[in-house]
């Protein structure tokens, strides 16, 4: 577990993930598009409590990518004084390379798993993600 929550561990990954996808995408702004992707649009203190990365870190990161015309930001219609982070249709395409990148990174690894192993840890990868010590105290 320790290597898998390592910040390392996860920025080679974000590396390895953006890629050739141009200057504004890289391992430091890719919690950014990825956690607007899963989440979806909210404000750059809501994002920053998403992804773990304080508001104005969140703000640097995202003044680059809406430079790229990867993000773009609107008014919160609830309130005025907030704006709200939201990709651009760019954006989206941009994560959805990010998100097969990594499931073909993934379908490579178990490949050279026997099938029933590969199941069996993507069943159980599922349940520990569910009820595991990551999930929200009921």
């Amino acid at each position: 577990m320790g290597t898998l929550l390592r910040r390392s561990t996860r920025a080679a990954l974000h590396r390895r993930l953006t890629e050739g996808l141009g200057e504004a995408v890289d391992d430091v702004t890719y919690p950014v598009l990825s956690g607007l992707a899963r989440a979806g649009t909210r404000s750059a203190a809501d994002l920053a409590a998403e992804i773990g990365i304080d508001r104005s870190g969140v703000s640097r990161r995202a003044t680059r990518l809406e430079e790229a015309g990867l993000l773009r930001r609107t008014a919160d219609p609830d309130d005025r004084r907030a704006t709200l982070l939201a990709l651009t249709e760019d954006g989206e395409r941009t994560v959805a390379v990010m998100r097969r990148r990594l499931a073909d990174s993934i379908e490579d690894t178990l490949a050279s798993w026997p099938a029933d192993e590969a199941r069996a840890f993507a069943r159980a990868l599922h349940r520990f993600t569910e009820e595991g010590p990551f999930t929200a105290a009921p």
